[in-house]
């Protein structure tokens, strides 16, 4: 085989050692497919049908002792896929990410459309921001759904800051985005009062559960983009009393959360006086997701 190509036959007989050891490692075999869609540019089609010809040649960006490395660290270190290539897919386009930021989960990919279903035209041409932008998903979501909107992205990590740039860059976004490192709102205060619409992805998972769940995600993802404190809620609090400073009248709050909490934060809401229209939007696994709601005109 010469580094580049590999035929159809080698590409089988690599997948199926893959996917035995997936199958005895507790590891998704959709992975397997996952890797070799982005070193092989195949669709997920093709490889499930394993439609092509043994003596076919196929580009590739790597080795296969290199892929048969990474599949090795990911079934003994646990380590998540997207990691182990630096990139993930979201929505219709490509992310670079590191352990640096958090993973976007597809689950996540609905706000935008909330967001875009939302709003009036007024809001589609306004000021919007990303709290806790991490590898800049959610505010390059906006930035192509949303062209006439000004979107301002915070994060407190100037490592997960340079990523977001690099992916709104490589995306032809960057024009569209204002990024700046600081805790929730604290960068923004040229803002206050002028934000049509306020979308996060906040830490949201008690303290507790943090060290309870998976080992790819607990002893590879950023600990400060899962911990939401004792009840997991802290930083939606935040949100909650901070953000009607900074909306306009009508404006919107939306926030992704972990399902189970969303009678709590309407409570929240509720609570604070500021908010109408509060409702729960399920995800499309029919789980309570996010919390929408508006700034009281």
């Amino acid at each position: 085989m010469n580094l580049g190509t590999i035929t159809g036959r080698e590409l089988w007989a690599w997948r199926r050692w893959a996917v035995n050891i997936a199958e005895t490692s507790d590891v998704r075999q959709r992975e397997v497919d996952w890797l070799l869609k982005s070193v092989a540019n195949l669709d997920s089609l093709t490889l499930r049908l394993e439609s092509i010809d043994n003596d076919r040649s196929i580009e590739i960006s790597m080795p296969l002792d290199r892929l048969s490395a990474l599949w090795i660290d990911r079934v003994e270190q646990r380590k998540p896929v997207q990691y182990l290539i630096g990139r993930t897919f979201w929505r219709d386009f490509e992310l670079v990410v590191s352990p640096a930021v958090l993973i976007p989960r597809p689950e996540t990919e609905s706000i935008i459309d909330i967001a875009l279903a939302a709003s009036n035209g007024h809001q589609q041409q306004g000021i919007w921001v990303d709290l806790g932008t991490g590898s800049g998903a959610i505010a390059i979501g906006l930035a192509k759904i949303l062209p006439m909107a000004q979107i301002f992205a915070v994060d407190t990590s100037a490592e997960a800051l340079d990523i977001a740039t690099a992916n709104a860059a490589r995306l032809n976004v960057l024009s569209h985005i204002n990024f700046s490192q600081g805790n929730w709102f604290s960068s923004l205060l040229q803002l206050k009062g002028k934000v049509a619409g306020m979308i996060s992805n906040p830490p949201y998972i008690p303290s507790e559960q943090v060290l309870q769940l998976q080992p790819e995600v607990v002893n590879h993802e950023p600990y400060l983009a899962l911990d939401g404190g004792l009840d997991g809620l802290d930083s939606i609090r935040a949100l909650v009393n901070t953000a009607p400073e900074y909306l306009q009248p009508g404006g919107i709050w939306l926030i992704e959360m972990m399902a189970g909490q969303g009678t709590t934060v309407v409570e929240l809401l509720a609570r604070q006086g500021n908010y109408t229209d509060i409702k729960i939007i399920d995800d499309l696994a029919g789980l309570d997701r996010f919390v929408l709601a508006r700034l009281r005109v």
